[in-house]
């Protein structure tokens, strides 16, 4: 993962509070009326749980989340407490793809997905550097056309 993740990751965070608090506040004063006490102490939680998501979140997925490459495989480890390792070998990867939005291209970061025929799904490597994920998708798309297996 690039460093620059975390930046994106806190950037989408903030914006998912903000979001939050928009509407809280929105229904905070919606008849204008006097406030029952009870909303406020929803505002100040969500408040308090918005502030440790943007805090702890992007750090925490920096720390924990992985991939790797080798000859003969694909490797992803993700997730926040539960853990899942995946691994993806090289004969059975059928596409390899990278996207990037809009704050990603600012950040030049990009994603990659790695598809194959397995019933848990792609492999994502999200959070790369650019010029990583070119190389990754190029290097995986070469082996993948080299290698003799059936993709299945």
């Amino acid at each position: 993962m690039s460093r620059r993740a975390i930046a994106y990751w806190t950037l989408r965070a903030v914006t998912t509070g903000v979001v939050i608090g928009v509407v809280e506040w929105a229904l905070l004063f919606w008849n204008g009326s006097v406030i029952p006490q009870g909303r406020w102490l929803v505002v100040a939680v969500s408040a308090c749980v918005v502030a440790g998501y943007v805090v702890v979140m992007p750090r925490w997925r920096y720390a924990v989340h992985r991939w790797e490459t080798t000859a003969h495989a694909a490797y992803t480890q993700t997730g926040w407490l539960n853990q899942e390792r995946r691994i993806a070998p090289i004969s059975r990867i059928q596409t390899v793809d990278s996207h990037r939005g809009l704050l990603e291209q600012v950040l030049k970061l990009a994603n990659v997905t790695i598809t194959t025929a397995s019933a848990a799904g792609p492999l994502k490597i999200n959070g790369l550097d650019r010029a990583v994920a070119e190389r990754l998708v190029g290097d995986l798309t070469s082996r993948t056309t080299s290698d003799p297996g059936d993709a299945t």
